[in-house]
């Protein structure tokens, strides 16, 4: 009974454990209902943390910075409820900023409503985004639950109620937008260039008009979900000034926003914003808003009699939440100041120096390294009586080729990091197999210095080491051009660049295998007609030793037939004599019979 007993506890011990271990990966789906913790203890009654929000006031697609702070505390869950009715189903979603310190939970079937810890490592403050969807409630609540120790938490710490304001709906716009004032009283961006906003639903139009101390915006573009341009110090992402027209059931948004590195942008007040207008037709979203040129005292928002670069973006938007650009911005090649005088401008999707990355890292891969390789392996023999600076001439060809290889290899390696400043993460494995690359190109050459002497024993070895990783770094770089073709820096075509790249690589393996096919071809006929050059010389050996053999046989088988029969060949003492034994001593009884015939008749007897 002793045993039995310790057993059940020991399950039952077992059981709690596995349960409470749970908790600290932040899996605690079970409780997105209750927001109450499982531990089998009461909660705290006095909090000890708050719950901020970066603005007041909310519309549908805005969004929120939510942050939680206090104590040390290991875990947390968050959600916002409707503030009518808090044990209701959750409202909106989230969207992290660190996803290292918090994950995103779906409760009640809808994705990323609720947030929770990561790890039981302690924390004194938590950031996420809470995106407003656009059937929210008038008034909205957070609620956060926050667990400091096994035996202390609290539950449904209520942040301020966040009231959805009613303000006038922005106006229809009646007619499209005109490109025929550009440079003349617009400042204008297009993409393509010289698109008409009137004709073409593809045309990303963007258009600033300056009137006293304020600027009418417009922008037009095909409504699959947001357009969006940013004001920017810079070519990179972070820090900038920007505004977004966003498409959801059937209506548009505008929303001032500012970005704060390479995330989410986060939606601020419209307070800003004045004459603010839309239009959908025929798949094309066009919004229109003014603007003072300066805002004293607005954060976020700067001033517009200011040169900057001009960002143009769209993207995908659903329910309120917008999502990652479907292609690289289009940037302008340089800063401008919209209030000054008006110009007709376009940009580019692709920074040139990415577009000069790739093409050097394509000349150096798939052009240079590949004539090369093609010289050193069939050529050899083709130019082997040729020389040139005192080296066979094939060498020198193969050794200028493989230095211009590293040569471009190296300097298109240097560009992307002075045009992104450091390391890129969002590359994937491209820069990790471009640096494989960038060292495998420089070993090759530094091992060929030392390539030892045609008929040293060690020669044989660098042969293979050489070859070994002049072929690695082949594959390598066509795998990582590959990969380099997707990024978004490059802005390539997405079905004819993948076409056009095997088409190269085809083209080069098929050089390679046909070479290396007409080399073997060549070696078996040379081989073929050795062999049948021997063949023929035996067979003729056969033949005249056969007529030899032949010749001497028939000369003993008529010498003996003869011999015989001319022991019985007496007509009358005339013998007709063919050939003379050599030895006549062996036969003394048969000289009578012997005598020679010449010319016809009988000349003498022996």
């Amino acid at each position: 009974m002793a045993v039995s007993g310790f057993t059940v506890g020991a399950c039952i011990l077992l059981l709690h454990i596995s349960y409470v271990a749970n908790y600290p990966n932040g899996k605690v789906t079970q409780s997105c209902h209750g927001m109450i913790p499982e531990h089998g203890h009461s909660p705290q009654s006095v909090p000890v943390h708050d719950i901020s929000v970066s603005q007041m006031t909310f519309r549908p697609g805005d969004q929120i910075e939510v942050t939680l702070s206090g104590h040390p505390f290991k875990g947390f869950l968050l959600e916002a409820r409707n503030a009518e009715n808090l044990n209701g189903p959750p409202v909106g979603s989230f969207t992290l900023i660190d996803s290292e310190v918090s994950q995103l939970l779906t409760c009640e079937d809808i994705q990323g409503s609720a947030v929770s810890h990561r790890s039981a490592s302690k924390k004194t403050e938590v950031k996420v985004y809470w995106n407003a969807p656009s059937s929210a409630p008038n008034h909205t609540q957070f609620l956060v639950t926050v667990v400091e120790k096994y035996k202390i938490y609290w539950v449904k710490i209520p942040a301020t109620i966040v009231p959805l304001p009613t303000l006038p709906p922005a106006s229809h716009l009646t007619k499209p937008f005109s490109a025929s004032d550009c440079g003349n009283k617009k400042f204008c961006i297009r993409s393509p260039l010289n698109c008409d906003p009137e004709k073409e639903a593809s045309c990303v139009f963007l258009s600033f008009t300056r009137d006293d101390q304020s600027v009418m915006v417009e922008m037009s573009g095909p409504s699959k979900g947001y357009l969006s341009f940013a004001l920017s110090h810079d070519q990179w992402m972070g820090d900038d000034d920007a505004y977004l027209c966003i498409h959801e059931d059937q209506t548009v948004y505008i929303q001032p926003s500012h970005l704060t590195g390479r995330s989410h942008p986060v939606m601020d007040s419209r307070d800003t914003l004045e004459d603010m207008a839309w239009r959908l037709v025929d798949g094309v979203m066009q919004c229109s808003f003014r603007r003072n040129i300066t805002l004293p005292g607005v954060k976020n928002r700067f001033d517009l009699n200011t040169s900057y670069y001009i960002f143009l973006a769209d993207g995908a938007a659903n329910d309120g939440r917008i999502y990652k650009h479907s292609q690289q911005p289009l940037i302008t090649y340089e800063k401008y100041d919209v209030t000054d005088s008006p110009k007709n401008i376009g940009g580019s999707h692709s920074v040139l120096l990415l577009k000069v990355h790739g093409a050097l890292m394509f000349v150096a891969w798939m052009t240079t390294v590949s004539i090369g390789v093609l010289v050193a392996r069939f050529f050899k023999p083709v130019w082997s009586k040729a020389f040139f600076l005192g080296e066979a001439a094939w060498f020198q060809v193969h050794r200028m080729l493989m230095f211009t290889t590293t040569a471009l290899t190296c300097i298109a390696f240097v560009l992307p990091f002075i045009y992104r400043g450091g390391w890129s993460r969002r590359a994937g494995y491209h820069p990790y197999l471009g640096c494989i690359v960038m060292t495998l190109a420089v070993l090759q050459p530094l091992l060929a210095v030392f390539r030892p002497p045609l008929h040293d024993p060690r020669r044989q070895m660098f042969n293979w080491t050489h070859w070994s990783m002049g072929t690695a770094a082949r594959i390598i770089a066509v795998a990582a051009m590959f990969l380099g073709m997707d990024l978004p820096g490059l802005n390539l075509p997405d079905s004819r660049k993948t076409y056009a790249m095997i088409g190269f690589v085809a083209w080069h393996v098929g050089t390679e295998i046909v070479l290396e096919t007409m080399t073997e071809f060549r070696s078996f006929s040379h081989l073929l007609q050795r062999k049948q050059r021997v063949m023929l010389l035996k067979r003729q050996c056969w033949q005249f030793m056969s007529v030899g053999m032949l010749l001497f046989s028939s000369y003993f088988y008529l010498q003996s037939t003869i011999y015989e029969q001319a022991k019985t060949l007496a007509f009358a003492g005339q013998v007709i004599i063919i050939i003379k034994p050599k030895k006549v001593e062996a036969c003394p009884h048969c000289l009578e019979h012997i005598c020679e015939f010449s010319l016809g008749r009988l000349r003498s007897c022996l």
